[in-house]
Formats: structure tokens, C-alpha cells, sequence
């Protein structure tokens, strides 16, 4: 890396040398311990005498500002930097709207100590001990070769093309998705996929409706956008529909598996509410997160392959089949708004990496893809079989399940009046991560419950926590 150093003239060389130096290893922008350039080096970069370097080298030094040791070279020395004072500065033209993102609440965001128990039942976390690091890494190899083919530029910001096929293929025969390559777009999780939506068709002041409960950072990236969100109540046939509001431009569901409460949406009220984004002029964004892993019933079909009238945007993500480490999700957006979500990933984001598209593309054509879902599903079935017995049993004093016959977590409501966070935190002091239902009610009143994701959570683990939650609920009284 190199060294910035300005040389202006001929004059007094020595002493801007040694004043920028100075100023650079003050101002902590030459960090302790790191090493300078040979002064033979840096006079040749510089235009300078060795010896005008060295005389500069030999100053700091005497200041105790550089330290030289034998044989290694030159370093900065401990201590040298000082704290810059404050400088008052005039108010940001534009800190109302700084604050406005600064007090966003992230209730999704993780931060420690979530995730960090040793009995984990955080939602939304696939099984990572699961993850096919040898087929994966195989796919990276080859992703690997066809860079050093490629001429170097960037790529489409609809995607690769052979990811786009493949992804179309998987959509279509997991889910029934009607849809080839030139309808879907490849996104940096199903998030940006949501963003990209909300660019196009959200104005401030545009109503969007989406389901009470509901996920969280949907609601803030479109509030974000200026919408007016109306939350939709939702009961066991899911999306109350006569609820959408006149005047609704958008309407965000999670149909296959809803989030959080887990239940689906019946084929009753999928047809409703196809016909009321058609009254409406709405777009459906069918966030379609985990529905790979159904455990009981036949499967249901996508609103997506309902839909006779461009209506619906399919959201799709890998985040909960691979890992949510890979960023790598997708839209099948309606015709209607194809064109304008491309221009939008283009200027927001261009393209997701194309060496994660290339393995993932290998991923899926070799087969790893259909092999790790279903070794994946039978992990997923036997967690879910265990807590149910565990909370139809001991634990039925104080919770409910939720019927649920998809994804990788269920919701549990409290049958007798808990106070979940003490719960929450007495169960922690015994290892066991647990997370509450509330933060996913803003419209309404929260249930108290708890959300159980059992992706995290290995089989054998699951008996010992829940004998150590139940064990925290007794001394609770």
C-alpha cells in the first residue's frame, strides 16, 4: 500500500516530509506497529535524497514517534497518537431524515446475545451443521474456472442466465411457479427483492397492506419508502381479505407458511385475494421463505400459479434452504413491472456476485440443490415431531401450538397469563436462546407466545432444553 506523501516544490523538503508524518502518525492514520517504507524506497516514490528520508526517519524517532528495530525496519510507535479534539461543526442540512433511519427499530437484526446459547431456537436459521460443504465447494471450483474465462466486465443486472434457467426450473417444480429464465430477477436475498418492488411502485402517501402479525423489516424497508402500511389481520384461514383497504397499491403476504403465526392461507381466501388486487390494481408480493419443507398435507399451490392477471410477485430466497451467509434470493415479478424492477437493480445494486451465481447455478443443475432439501426435510420432520410431543405434553399447562405443516419454526401462545420476558431471561441463564411473539405484532395488541425455530436446534438437543424451560416455568410458578 502505498504511503500518501504530497512533495510540493523543492524547497524545505525535509520539512514537509517530516511534518505530514508527523501529522499522519498523530492523527492515527499510521497505526501503531506498522511499518514505513525503507527510506531507499520511499525517497525513489518520492523524488527525494535518501538522505532527506533518513534525516525525517531519525527525527520521528528522537521524538519517539518511530522506533527502529535491527534487521526488521522501520515502525510506528506505541502511544504516538493522540485523540483529535472536537471540532463544533453547523447542524446536518439533512439530520431530520438521519434521525429517521438512526431511530428505526431492527428487531430481526441478531444482535448478540441472540444466536449465542448453546440450545438455540432462533427463527429463520437453517441447520448449518446440514450445510454440503463438499458439493458446495465443488460448485466454487467451477464457479472459480468460468471467471477465468470470463472477459472481466460486469454482468446483467437481471442475473446469470443459467442461474436464471435454473432457478426457474426449481420454482416450477417445487412450488408450481409458472415462470422461465427471462421472468426472474436474482437478488441479494429475498429483501433487496422486496426493496426493488417498493422502488417501482411505492410513492409516499402509497397505501400498502400487509399481514398483523408480520415481518418486521417488510413493514420498515416499505415505511421506509414512504407507504402508509395498514396491517390485515390474520386468523387460521390466514390474510383476512374484506380487511384490504380501497385505494391499496401493494399487499405483502406470506401465504405457504405466515409469518410468524405459521399457518397457512386457505385456497378460499387465495382466490379472494387474487380478485381483490385485481379490483384493486394491486401487486402481490408472495414472499414465499421456507415453504420447501412441508411436513404434513398435500402442497398448496403458489398464489403465483393462480394468478391469471399479472398480479403477483414471487419472492423466493436461498437463505433458509443453504445459508444466510450466500445473499442470494430472487423475484419473479408480473410482466407489468419486469422492465422497472431491472432498471432499479441496475442503478441501485447492478448485480449479485457472479461467482456465487455460477456455483449456485451448479448447485442446482448437478441435483445438490433437490438432494440437500430433502436431507434437510427429514432433520427439519423429526425436530418438529419432537417439540410437538413436548408441548402437547409437559409443556401444555402453559402453551399452545400453533397447527403448522411447513417451514422451520412454529408459534407457541401462552394459555395462562407468562411473563415472557422474565421467561425469556431465566431461560438464557440456563442456555436455552428463546424469542417472543411480540416484536412481530405493530398493529395491534402483541399475543404473548413464543416463536420456535428448529433449524438451529439439533434433534438430541431438543428434550434437555425444553426439560430446562419447562424446569424455569415451574420455578415461575
Amino acid at each position: 500500500m502505498e504511503l500518501h506523501v504530497v512533495i510540493e516544490g523543492d524547497k524545505d523538503l525535509t520539512g514537509q516530509l517530516y511534518r505530514q508524518l508527523k501529522e499522519a502518525i498523530r492523527a492515527g492514520r499510521l497505526a501503531a506497529g506498522e511499518r514505513l517504507p525503507p527510506s531507499r524506497l520511499l525517497a525513489e516514490r518520492l523524488g527525494l535524497s535518501r538522505k532527506t528520508v533518513s534525516e525525517v526517519y531519525a527525527r520521528l524517532t528522537f521524538d519517539r514517534l518511530l522506533t527502529a528495530r535491527v534487521g526488521s525496519g522501520t515502525f510506528v510507535a506505541e502511544g504516538a497518537a493522540r485523540k483529535p479534539a472536537p471540532v463544533a461543526a453547523r447542524a446536518l442540512a439533512g439530520s431530520a431524515m438521519v434521525e429517521h433511519w438512526r431511530g428505526m427499530s431492527t428487531p430481526l437484526r441478531h444482535p448478540a446475545p441472540a444466536g449465542s446459547a448453546r440450545y438455540e431456537y432462533i427463527g429463520g436459521a437453517p441447520a448449518r451443521d446440514l450445510f454440503p460443504h463438499a458439493d458446495w465447494r465443488r460448485c466454487v471450483l467451477h464457479a472459480l474456472r468460468q471467471g477465468a474465462r470470463s472477459r472481466g466486465l460486469y454482468g446483467d443486472a437481471e442475473g446469470l442466465h443459467e442461474l436464471r434457467d435454473g432457478i426457474a426450473r426449481h420454482a416450477s417444480f417445487s412450488r408450481g411457479v409458472r415462470c422461465g429464465a427471462a421472468d426472474v430477477l436474482v437478488t441479494n436475498g429475498a429483501q433487496q427483492a422486496l426493496d426493488l418492488i417498493a422502488r417501482v411502485l411505492v410513492e409516499p402517501g402509497s397505501t400498502v397492506a400487509m399481514e398483523e402479525p408480520g415481518y418486521p423489516p417488510a413493514r420498515l424497508l416499505l415505511e421506509a419508502q414512504g407507504a402508509k402500511v395498514v396491517g390485515v389481520p390474520v386468523d387460521r384461514e390466514g390474510l383476512v381479505v374484506e380487511c384490504i383497504p380501497d385505494g391499496t397499491r401493494l399487499i405483502y403476504v406470506t401465504p405457504a407458511h405466515q409469518f410468524p403465526l405459521g399457518v397457512p392461507m386457505s385456497e378460499r381466501r387465495r382466490r379472494a385475494l387474487l380478485a381483490r388486487a385485481d379490483e384493486l390494481g394491486a401487486i402481490v408480493i408472495e414472499d414465499d421463505y421456507d415453504s420447501e419443507f412441508r411436513y404434513e398435507g398435500r402442497p398448496a399451490d403458489s398464489l403465483q400459479s393462480m394468478d391469471e392477471h399479472g398480479r403477483v410477485a414471487f419472492v423466493g430466497t436461498f437463505s433458509k434452504t443453504l445459508s444466510p451467509d450466500l445473499r442470494l434470493g430472487y423475484l419473479v415479478a408480473p410482466l407489468a413491472v419486469l422492465e422497472a424492477v431491472g432498471t432499479a437493480r441496475h442503478l441501485t445494486d447492478w448485480h449479485t456476485s457472479t461467482q456465487a451465481q455460477w456455483a449456485l447455478a451448479k448447485f442446482i443443475a448437478d441435483g445438490d440443490l433437490n438432494r440437500h432439501i430433502r436431507r434437510c426435510h427429514a432433520a427439519y420432520a423429526a425436530r418438529r415431531e419432537r417439540i410437538v410431543r413436548r408441548f402437547a405434553d409437559e409443556l401444555s399447562p402453559w402453551f399452545e401450538l400453533l397447527p403448522v405443516t411447513a417451514g422451520i419454526h412454529m408459534a407457541a401462545i401462552c394459555r395462562r397469563e407468562i411473563d415472557i420476558g422474565q421467561l425469556i431471561a431465566l431461560a438464557r441463564r440456563v442456555d436455552v436462546g428463546l424469542y417472543p411473539l411480540a416484536p412481530f405484532f405493530h398493529f395491534s395488541p402483541p399475543r404473548p407466545g413464543l416463536m420456535l425455530g428448529f433449524g438451529a436446534i439439533d434433534e438430541a438437543d431438543i428434550d434437555p432444553s425444553l426439560d430446562r424451560v419447562r424446569d424455569v416455568l415451574l420455578q415461575m410458578g
